[in-house]
């Protein structure tokens, strides 16, 4: 069957034989029949969820062209390489295509050639392209990463507040507004700003059980990700984020020293370097991207197989996000993370020097809380992170270091009474370093040159180390007892809460920080080895290495081929005829044609005896 002649009606019919699926996932065929009956949506699904096909596939059952709102260019050329694979008529519109390859695209659009055409947000409300519409049949608008029209978001884009012009001018066409991060808040101001008040909302949960979180206090931060690199992702792809772009382009090429196929990406770079460190990220399998929270927005790639944080994310909403950029093919995938005291003084400088109005910098300060107290957790790292969501998690999730290594804890009253003695005692305007050193009786000439030698503090705190008393201070920090002063030097101060703990009237358990050993820590000695049993593994390659150089052959990612997920399938399934290899999640009517009897041979340990054409569009 050919979409182009034979035009599917039911939405199932569309999953099954163009994207090769058995049936939707949670909350994804409600809102495929909602859009195709005409109803406007507001969706909230995790990334990697499958947001795309809620509106991939009713534009594919509604008569006319589906206008995709996306904010990425590479984005847009990911998911039409995908889209032209599977057989689907779809384009984009952006400022990267020739003037002859727009006018292609405008022919394709008014001669009904086309089921999806992605626009940049700024490119689709010019009078031009508004006019253009006009003269099209409109089946859907679907506005994706919605959460970019929230000024309350770390991803405001201003262009976004203007798609309300969307339903005044097209009232009849059904509109989509699509996110996987937004707390209530920025719902409400999705649906204000989108005027989707009345639209039907769909909530999908937050839960993505295949990623492991992990947290650790910074204790060279570089070497620590080495080792989890070499420890548990030799030769993967993934992301490691950083908040300046000096400790970026440091860490990128320090890793490069240590043997990591890494790259640095930043808004300091010329567009072309981005343009081409991203696009070499996409397309190989084995990239480590080092990058500041520019990068990473629209990112379709589903085997990053872990997210690092060298650096404290500036809020819950701004990790869960940024770690949802791994595992989107459901395979087992890390988010890991360590963060120190050093992080907070950071944040609080540069919140308290941003121009943002007072009530905006209150409600940074309270996400910044918020994420601090999710990094010092003793409890359930994923029921904390979905609860702040609003969703209930009822067990432990097995699957994040507190559940994996429950933490020691101790009595830490006495210890906390004196380092709050000390911040009190020396004037409240010194950071850490200095007030470790006071705590210990450190001999030194700042503590005599300031009198801190006589204070009653001076010496008192010797049944810690340093690394003791900074882990004490850190999660003071957290639990909201001292505060950062806004001097610029990192100054602790103390905050009211720390009163009944002064006074004697409540005691204080904090976690002890301690290298984590044990059992159920995985070992791997090769990519593969996670997914696949170890007889497995010839063939597993052979599978990834056909699908390279198709890949390399027309120009597009490796996954855009077929995903890991598929391939595990394949494996696992061990298709015999192009029948069963019909069957295989993922692989659909259109793939079947231009692959099947390829991936056949390579599972049944023969040579592939013919390779397609390259088969992409010039758009």
């Amino acid at each position: 069957m050919s979409l182009q002649h034979q035009p599917v009606t039911a939405p199932e019919d569309v999953l099954h034989d163009v994207f090769g699926y058995a049936s939707f996932r949670p909350l994804q065929g409600e809102v495929v029949h909602h859009l195709v009956q005409g109803g406007d949506a507001l969706v909230l699904m995790p990334t990697g969820g499958g947001k795309s096909l809620c509106y991939q596939i009713p534009a594919m059952v509604r008569t006319g062209t589906a206008v995709v709102v996306s904010p990425l260019i590479a984005l847009m050329h990911d998911q039409v390489d995908a889209l032209i694979q599977a057989g689907v008529r779809a384009a984009c519109l952006n400022s990267s295509l020739s003037s002859q390859e727009i006018r292609q695209v405008e022919q394709q659009l008014l001669a009904g050639e086309l089921d999806l055409l992605y626009v940049a947000p700024e490119r689709l409300l010019t009078p031009r392209n508004l006019a253009l519409l006009e003269q099209v049949t409109l089946s859907l608008f679907a506005i994706d990463e919605a959460h970019c029209v929230s000024q309350w978001g770390h991803d405001f884009r201003p262009e976004y507040l203007q798609l309300a012009q969307l339903h005044e001018r097209f009232p009849s066409v059904p509109r989509i507004a699509l996110t996987a991060t937004a707390d209530e808040r920025t719902r409400e101001e999705i649906a204000e700003r989108l005027q989707l008040l009345s639209a039907r909302r769909f909530i999908s949960s937050f839960d993505r059980p295949n990623i492991r979180y992990t947290v650790a206090p910074k204790d060279n931060a570089r070497k620590q990700l080495l080792a989890f690199l070499q420890r548990e992702h030799p030769g993967d792809a993934g992301i490691v984020y950083c908040l300046s772009r000096r400790r970026v382009d440091e860490t990128a090429a320090w890793l490069r020293e240590q043997g990591v196929n890494a790259l640095a990406y930043h808004a300091g770079l010329g567009a072309e370097q981005r343009r081409e460190h991203q696009e070499r990220f996409v397309s190989a399998e084995d990239m480590v991207m080092v990058a500041t929270i520019a990068f990473g927005m629209g990112i379709d790639k589903p085997d990053v197989r872990f997210v690092a944080h060298l650096d404290l994310p500036r809020s819950l909403e701004a990790y869960y996000q940024e770690t949802g950029r791994a595992g989107r093919d459901g395979l087992p995938a890390n988010a890991w993370m360590v963060y120190g005291h050093q992080d907070v003084v950071m944040l609080r400088q540069l919140l308290d020097d941003s121009a943002a109005a007072d009530a905006q910098k209150r409600i940074e300060r309270q996400k910044l809380e918020a994420m601090l107290a999710y990094c010092e957790l003793t409890a359930c790292r994923r029921q904390h992170l979905l609860g702040y969501f609003g969703e209930q998690l009822p067990e432990p999730c097995g699957n994040c270091d507190c559940c994996l290594w429950p933490p020691a804890t101790w009595d830490a009253t006495e210890a906390a009474r004196k380092a709050l003695s000390c911040v009190y005692r020396t004037g409240q305007r010194f950071g850490v370093a200095h007030l470790v050193n006071v705590l210990l009786g450190k001999d030194d000439e700042r503590c005599r040159s300031l009198g801190h030698d006589q204070l009653s503090t001076f010496g008192i705190g010797r049944e810690l180390d340093a690394r003791g008393w900074r882990s004490l201070f850190r999660q003071l920090l957290a639990r909201g007892y001292l505060r950062v002063d806004a001097d610029g030097y990192g100054s602790l101060a103390l905050t009211d809460q720390c009163r009944p703990l002064l006074r004697g009237e409540e005691t204080l358990h904090l976690r002890k920080d301690e290298p984590r050993t044990g059992g159920k820590r995985r070992q791997r000695a090769s990519r593969g080895e996670r997914f696949v049993a170890e007889v497995d593994q010839q063939r597993w390659e052979a599978l990834r290495a056909c699908r390279r150089r198709l890949a390399e052959a027309q120009g597009v990612p490796p996954y855009v081929i077929f995903h890991d997920a598929t391939l595990m399938e394949m494996l696992a399934r061990r298709p015999n005829s192009l029948e069963a290899m019909a069957e295989v999640p993922g692989v659909g009517e259109a793939r079947l044609r231009k692959y099947g009897q390829i991936f056949l041979d390579v599972l049944q340990g023969r040579e592939p005896t013919s390779m397609p054409e390259p088969s992409r569009s010039s758009v």
